[in-house]
């Protein structure tokens, strides 16, 4: 079993940062590929950004392409993603999840209880 707990969110002005973190319980942490989802309130969850175990492949949405960037510390079992420039369209409650396979669909293994990020306009 894999713990996840995701950290950072708050409220920030558009055109602000954030740095959410999520950090793992698992030994094995530096085997699993790490994926960023959010779900922002009345819509269905969507992926965000994602990272291989060696950090070799990372994948993002094209609505967060060049704003967000994700990357991952093996030797602290935690996963970070760099949020620039948000939008009040980043509104949403933001996941981490962990799966063996590195993926842009939602059907990762396990998953963070999520980090609530708001931007004022």
């Amino acid at each position: 079993q894999v713990r996840l707990v995701e950290s950072g969110g708050g409220l920030v002005q558009a055109g602000g940062s954030l740095r959410l973190s999520c950090a793992a319980s698992a030994g094995t942490f530096n085997r699993f590929a790490m994926g960023w989802f959010r779900q922002a309130p009345g819509k269905e969850r969507e992926f965000v950004a994602a990272i291989s175990w060696s950090s070799s492949t990372s994948y993002y949405a094209d609505s967060v392409k060049g704003r967000f960037t994700i990357s991952r510390e093996n030797a602290k079992n935690t996963v970070f993603l760099q949020m620039n420039s948000l939008k009040p369209e980043d509104t949403a409650v933001y996941y981490c999840a962990a799966d063996w396979k590195l993926s842009r669909t939602g059907d990762y293994d396990y998953w963070g209880q999520g980090t609530q990020v708001t931007i004022s306009s």
